[in-house]
């Protein structure tokens, strides 16, 4: 338990450390000009810090993992390291980690086979320390000579036996390898230029497409479109006011409320003007304000915008938010209290004593937010996570805001107005059935993000009716506790159940019994944004789905030719909240249905799509950067970054079959009218241009 919290200490405290340069890398290209060639890749580990091994297992934190692209050479077996990794069972995973420290050093052997030989080596692992972990990258190009003797050997050793000779049963298997690769080749090739004549290879430009007018930069194109200038901003808006719910949320909570009137009443009595009171008091929200403004741009320097965006999409980290959730779920319910250690309150008290002024308030806002972690941490933490899934930089600062904003405003309102504390409801035990209440929501919102990582690597094990079920139960039992027919540590007993505390059992049962039809294929339009896509659903008796007739996009532009329709894109995500929204509230109107399926060419494109590529592809992004992709989720992202100028999802466009845009993009706006006329305005044009 305690492993965890320190595990993901990064993502809850404002005052985690930062993890710059937890690994530092150097290369070393031993015996050139030698049969025998081989590469030193060093990781100097910072002190507090341990890299997790090549096989760590299954289950544990990412393993170190070392890609080569060669050329003139062949690696020989895989990185060997010069010392042994230690096991330490982690508690949480359940599985025994295999973990570096200092430094170490790994060799790889090369075979050259020609007289001058490069690679090119990407790492990518992940590094700890109590309080946090961080992404490791490392590059480099290595570039060598082989003397002819060592080549001589090497062709000697892959000299094939010639029938009629010898024993030519090791050649057999390679020729007949070798016709069948020939014949499917042929297949393919003549099945392309058959269906697409003007489909001629070509230049490979971008290292993905054949053709190279395909993945070209379109923005300037869809500039004389109408576009929606308001989309980021609304995004930013749905976080902060997601940010601003929970900061209340976190005042009713047993660690702040009574903190509310201890403080004011401090700043009252300290102060002999009322005028200084408010002073002190408009200061201490302010100081909260920006303790936590602070921690969402922490979260943001520490992890960029990308990494954000990869990180909501990662199984890895998608089960440990899942596991993080289930803790404070268990934590409100009363299994356990989260608390920092001790010495950090009381440094912070200290702090506060030997100090004056502002920088006093500073301190006292900051030990309020170390004392009350137990209650608004997994707040935060949950907050956090959603922020980081819709990967925009600011998002967790903004987020942060609304936060800090809600939970600081009392203090300051109260300081003006000290005659509506008496009006304030008493501590008691219903602060304890919020916390509880929380707990459920929490157990709730922790499937989402294991459905996340089922989905992008097609696990299948939390299907759409096994997604229900789960929540049907979490709300029915809500539902029983409101009621009083279930109990936890910490409750007092209900003697007997109030209007408000009836009403909200009421709505949860209502909840419960409202998701039921979802076990037989009901769209369930109101929780569409958190439960797998139907296409999930073994049992579906629901007959308005909309489904993509393919999810590539070459294949889609060439059916795009060939039934004379205009291609719609659709850029998704397996993790993609507002992409289900839009499938459920807009996708399956009648009229928006009819247009999908008889008028375009639907693709859709899961940006977080685990699938490998069929062999990794380098590409430079617009900065200059070059990034290899390995995924079809690398390269739908790709596409939509290069070709469209967009990161965010869902982002619908529509393109002719030479991938020319026919329309503005569409981002996430449950406007039925809005979305019909996109995609009128798509057919249009696509008529005009016949």
């Amino acid at each position: 338990m305690k492993r965890l919290l320190w595990f993901l200490g990064i993502i809850l405290l404002p005052f985690s450390i930062f993890a710059d340069d937890a690994v530092t890398w150097s290369y070393k290209l031993v015996g050139d000009n030698t049969d025998t060639p081989r590469l030193e890749i060093t990781a100097d580990i910072k002190p507090g810090f341990h890299l997790y091994s090549i096989d760590n297992p299954a289950g544990g934190s990412n393993p170190l993992v070392f890609y080569f692209d060669t050329k003139g050479c062949k690696v020989d077996g895989t990185p060997t390291a010069n010392k042994p990794y230690h096991k330490e069972y982690d508690d949480i995973f359940e599985v025994d980690q295999h973990m570096y420290d200092g430094k170490v050093t790994f060799t790889q052997k090369l075979i050259p086979t020609e007289k001058h030989y490069t690679v090119e080596l990407e790492i990518k692992g992940q590094a700890c320390d109590d309080f946090g972990c961080t992404q490791v990258y490392g590059s480099h190009k290595f570039e060598g000579n082989a003397p002819l003797a060592a080549l001589a050997k090497d062709e000697k050793k892959n000299e094939v036996t010639v029938p009629g000779t010898g024993d030519d049963s090791k050649e057999k298997p390679e020729k007949e390898s070798l016709h069948e690769e020939a014949e499917i080749l042929a297949h393919v090739t003549d099945s392309l230029q058959a269906a697409e004549p003007w489909m001629t290879p070509v230049p490979n430009t971008t290292g993905i497409s054949a053709h190279h007018n395909w993945w070209e930069n379109v923005e300037a194109e869809m500039m004389v479109f109408s576009d929606d200038p308001h989309q980021q901003s609304r995004s930013l808006w749905y976080i902060f006011i997601a940010g601003f719910v929970g900061g209340l949320i976190a005042l009713v909570t047993p660690c702040v409320w009574p903190m509310i009137p201890m403080t004011v009443s401090f700043f009252l009595k300290q102060n002999k003007s009322r005028k200084k009171s408010i002073s002190s008091a408009a200061i201490y929200g302010l100081s909260i304000i920006v303790i936590y403004v602070a921690l969402g741009i922490i979260v943001t320097v520490l992890f960029g915008a990308s990494a954000l965006n990869e990180l909501a999409t990662s199984a890895g980290f998608n089960i440990a938010f899942f596991i993080l959730l289930v803790i404070f779920a268990i934590s409100f319910m009363g299994g356990f209290e989260l608390t920092l250690p001790a010495s950090w309150t009381n440094k912070m008290d200290s702090k506060v004593d030997s100090t004056s002024g502002y920088v006093s308030i500073f301190f006292m806002a900051f030990t309020l937010a170390l004392v009350s972690f137990s209650c608004t941490g997994p707040i935060i933490g949950t907050l956090l996570v959603e922020a980081a899934a819709t990967s925009n930089f600011v998002s967790p600062a903004v987020g942060m805001g609304g936060f800090a904003l809600a939970l600081a405003l009392p203090f300051s309102i109260f300081a003006m107005f000290p005659t509506m504390l008496k009006a304030v409801p008493k501590s008691g035990g219903w602060m304890n059935t919020i916390k509880v209440v929380l707990g459920f929501l929490e157990l709730a919102l922790a499937l989402k993000f294991l459905s996340v990582a089922d989905l992008a690597y097609g696990w299948r094990v939390l299907d759409r009716e096994v997604f229900v079920a789960l929540w049907i139960v979490i709300f029915a039992l809500l539902g029983f506790y409101l009621l009083g027919k279930l109990t936890f540590p910490h409750d007092d007993k209900v003697e007997k159940v109030g209007i408000f505390r009836f009403c909200l059992a009421l709505i949860s049962l209502s909840f419960a019994v409202y998701m039921l039809p979802g076990l037989w294929g009901a769209p369930l339009k109101s929780i569409s944004a958190f439960t797998p896509p139907l296409s999930t659903q073994d049992f579906n008796l629901f007959e308005g789905e909309v489904t993509a007739q393919v999810d590539d996009y070459e294949e889609g532009l060439m059916l795009g030719k060939e039934l004379h329709k205009p291609v719609l894109l659709d850029f998704s995500g397996y993790g993609c909240v507002n992409c289900r929204k839009m499938e459920a509230a807009v996708w399956t109107n009648p009229d928006v249905k009819k247009l999908l399926d008889e008028d375009f060419v639907l693709v859709t494109l899961m940006v977080d799509d685990k699938a490998p590529l069929p062999e990794p592809v380098k590409v430079t992004e617009k900065d200059g950067t070059v990034r290899t992709l390995r995924t079809y989720g690398d390269k739908w992202s790709y596409l939509q970054r290069s070709k469209f100028g967009s990161n965010a999802q869902p982002f619908y466009v529509v393109v002719n079959d030479e991938g020319k845009p026919l329309t503005g993009s569409y981002g996430y706006k449950e406007d039925v009218p809005a979305y019909l006329k996109f995609l009128t305005q798509g057919i249009e044009n696509f008529k005009k241009q016949k």
